[in-house]
Formats: C-alpha cells, structure tokens, sequence
C-alpha cells in the first residue's frame, strides 16, 4: 500500500526511475485503471442526476461530471508525458461501485430521499476509491521524480476531495434529515 501525502515535495531521495522498472509499469498500470474509472463515471454521473431528487444533488452531479471529463483530459495529457498512448485498464472496483449504484436506482422509490441517500453512498465510494488512487499516484509520481504528473494528479485529488465534501453536506443538510421523515412500506 502506498503512503500518500499532501506535504509538498517528498524529502526522500528520487531515483532515476527507468521505464522499463517495475514502479513506473506499476504506476502505467495504475493510471490505466483510474482512466477507466474516469471515463466508466462520465458515462454513470448523468444516470445519478437524473435519479436523483434533490436538485442540489443533481447539480452536484452535473458539476462533477463536467469535472471528471477534465479529469479524463488531465489523465489523457500524463500519459502523454510519458510517452504512452492512453489506454484504459478495466477497474473492477469502479465497475462494482457502479453496479451498485444501478442497484440502488432499482431498490428505491423515484422522487425519494432514501433514493438520494443511496445515490451519494454510491457516489461517496467512488470518490473515496479516487482520492486514495490518486493520493497513491501522485506520491509514486513525486517518488520518480515526474514533478509535472505529480502536479496535474494532486489538481484531480484535490477536486475529488471538494467534491466528497459536497456530497457530505447534501447528505447531511438535506437527504439524510428528509430521508428521516419517509415511511417504509412494503
């Protein structure tokens, strides 16, 4: 597991890491798994406003969607830095969150808070599965001495992590306290 830091510049010593190692096919690989996420989330965010109830979460939503397709360009312009066509590498995490998050469409009533309740659990994890790709990406980047991919990572951790605290907010001003008040009915 990789430790992760927000501290500036890492006082460790930089290898010149080569493209050939086994770190730096680590950190393709891994920026190949969350270019999939990214793009997965481009394809799912519209699905989450549009069942969501709350136009505060819809437009949160619709924010971050117009966010994650800069955070597909921003990944787009690291693989580029390193010479590497961008290719998108599966992300079986990202694919379950998502199927969860249909699950929770199917589960619950249209028009409810429970539903917005679910929607940003499921939203909550892919964030949370982000910031801690990215946190481990940006600290491989600094690691290896790429200061230029560490920079355009650390922009996308730092939104992710805007965007998780937005989510919190909706959930505790607003969905969970409506939530409350719905009847169960079977």
């Amino acid at each position: 597991m990789a430790i992760q830091s927000n501290a500036g510049p890492q006082t460790t010593a930089r290898s010149s890491v080569m493209p050939d190692s086994k770190l730096h096919q680590f950190f393709i690989q891994q920026l190949q798994d969350v270019y999939w996420a990214e793009k997965k989330l481009v394809k799912t965010l519209p699905k989450l406003a549009d069942a969501a109830t709350s136009q505060r979460l819809k437009q949160a939503f619709n924010d971050h969607l117009e966010q994650t397709i800069n955070h597909v360009t921003r990944l787009e312009n690291i693989f580029r830095l390193f010479n590497e066509e961008p290719k998108a590498l599966k992300c079986p995490a990202m694919a379950g969150i998502v199927d969860e998050g249909a699950d929770i469409i199917d589960e619950t009533d249209n028009g409810s808070a429970q539903r917005d309740v679910g929607l940003i659990f499921a939203a909550q994890k892919a964030e949370h599965y982000e910031i801690a790709t990215y946190g481990g990406l940006v600290t491989l980047a600094r690691t290896m001495g790429h200061d230029d991919a560490a920079e355009l990572l650390d922009q996308t951790l730092a939104e992710e992590k805007v965007t998780d605290s937005l989510l919190t907010r909706i959930a505790e001003e607003e969905a969970n306290v409506n939530a409350v008040n719905e009847k169960y009915e079977e």
